[in-house]
């Protein structure tokens, strides 16, 4: 099985997004929902996308976020992917989809089968689906290092490409690849030393797993 595709989420720091592409992977992800410790904002952003030019893709995480923020977003960190991590409907993805014409991943929470089966609904709206662990109420909706159970993914025919994340860790994805067959993983408290600060020997690490024959 070839190594699945690695995105880092949450970097805000020229060090750690150096870290990040030191260790190859293909996605880095920058964090714009204010409430997150991993927020950052457009001067930082374009900071960061110079950083970034032709070396990897940039995806901006946005949570229910209105099409201005999401405007200057893109403008600043030079986006090429939305990742939607809130309620978005299918036909909001697809709106932003042809709004901004970048591809648009959206975020499955996942605490059940029934969960799952809530990607079937972004066909033909969003490019691809990432399952994360369902948060509780009142909390971020990711970015806290739980995990669901990957059992419920036996059997389950993903109806878009999909990937993983949720609470995945240099200790834990090679486990999580051979079971689930993820196709890419992304982690973003699994590659911290507290939260919102990156680990660059943990990114480096996590990568390395990922690729462990």
């Amino acid at each position: 099985m070839p190594a699945s595709a690695i995105k880092i989420c949450g970097i805000s720091t020229p060090e750690t997004l150096a870290a990040v592409m030191a260790a190859r992977a293909g996605f880095v992800g920058f964090n714009f929902h204010p409430a997150s410790p991993r927020f950052v904002g457009p001067d930082q952003a374009r900071g960061l996308a110079r950083q970034a030019e032709g070396r990897i893709k940039r995806v901006g995480l946005f949570v229910d976020a209105k099409d201005a923020a999401i405007s200057d977003a893109v403008g600043a960190g030079a986006l090429d992917v939305l990742q939607l991590h809130g309620a978005e409907s299918a036909a909001r993805a697809a709106e932003l989809r042809a709004t901004f014409g970048l591809p648009v991943w959206k975020v499955i929470s996942v605490a059940s089968r029934a969960d799952l089966e809530r990607a079937e609904t972004y066909i033909g709206a969003a490019d691809f689906v990432l399952l994360d662990a369902k948060t509780p109420a009142g909390s971020l909706p990711g970015g806290m290092g739980l995990k669901f159970d990957w059992t419920l993914l036996r059997g389950w025919k993903a109806p878009l490409p999909w990937g993983l994340a949720g609470g995945l860790t240099p200790d834990n994805v090679a486990e999580a690849i051979a079971r689930t067959g993820a196709p890419l993983v992304d982690t973003a408290s699994g590659v911290e030393s507290a939260p919102g600060v990156k680990d660059a020997g943990l990114i480096a690490a996590f990568c390395r797993a990922v690729r462990a024959p």
